[in-house]
């Protein structure tokens, strides 16, 4: 398995939204110190060619194939696809039969040329085993941030304060009018290669844009006013409880969901997948 890693040593910094320009319902808030152990970070999310290599392994079956279905992004979708039910106030994500991570948009579409590339339409079980094949985990959702900030203190995006400073494109997210309009300027219509855009300050990539990452933690809403101080790991409900998801994809755009922040959070089911979710993992000790 060919995971890279950058060694993060122990540290403390500020977690959470100390700007208010998030969502109040999201829980960004308050901002509260946390110090953290020593621990090891993939330099990108798991890739399809590494969770095939995953599959063939251990036969390791999703659980959207199991369901026999997954939710795609409506755009990726021909005009005159059957009509299939729709998230209700999200109707651009749309069920489709057969979709999973080797057919990210359905039957007759595939991931041979896109290896490089995330994989998605995993849950967050999905993600816990692979974990368990690789002899990783998940990040807790404050190891996740602070390795997204890459050493900066308060700012919104792994390389500052500016979404595109200098006109430069930083990250894969939607551009032009959501959800009909993408004007792809970064390049990209759907996930980029693992890469394609600068590392942060500790040498990590795609860690806001492209797909959505899973972290360990179950997710509380006012988690964060009662958060430990030294290594958190979210709040103690059971198995199936809502899990965080972090970073924002390749269809957050700020007309609503300015969620590509190094600071934002949502839930979501364990059991639940989309073609805008994925995931990286951490490995701690020698």
């Amino acid at each position: 398995m060919n995971l890279e890693f950058a060694e993060l040593p122990a540290a403390s910094f500020r977690m959470g939204n100390p700007r208010g320009d998030g969502y109040p319902a999201d829980g960004e808030e308050p901002v509260h110190e946390v110090s953290l152990s020593p621990f090891r970070i993939a330099t990108g999310p798991v890739t399809n060619e590494q969770f095939a290599e995953f599959t063939e392994a251990t036969g390791h079956v999703t659980e959207a194939e199991r369901f026999g279905w997954s939710f795609v992004f409506s755009g990726f979708l021909p005009e005159d696809f059957e009509p299939t039910r729709a998230v209700s106030g999200a109707t651009w994500w749309r069920q489709v039969h057969g979709a999973q991570w080797r057919h990210p948009e359905g039957p007759g579409t595939g991931v041979e040329e896109r290896a490089d590339h995330p994989v998605v339409h995993v849950s967050w079980n999905d993600a816990m085993a692979f974990c368990r094949w690789s002899g990783a985990r998940l990040p807790t959702e404050a190891e996740w941030e602070y390795a997204a900030r890459g050493g900066l203190e308060g700012a919104p995006f792994p390389w500052g304060d500016e979404l595109e400073p200098g006109g430069e494109h930083m990250m894969n997210v939607f551009q032009g009018e959501f959800p009909n309009a993408n004007s792809c300027e970064d390049g990209w219509a759907g996930t980029s290669p693992a890469g394609s855009f600068p590392a942060n300050g500790f040498g990590l990539f795609d860690m806001t844009g492209n797909v959505w990452e899973w972290c360990a933690d179950a997710y509380d809403r006012g988690y964060y006013a009662e958060s430990p101080a030294v290594d958190p790991q979210g709040p103690p409900k059971g198995p199936e409880g809502p899990r965080v998801v972090r970073g924002g994809s390749y269809l957050c755009h700020a007309s609503y969901c300015r969620r590509y922040r190094v600071d934002a959070r949502i839930p979501n089911t364990a059991d639940s997948s989309s073609g805008n979710t994925g995931f990286r993992v951490v490995t701690t000790g020698p």
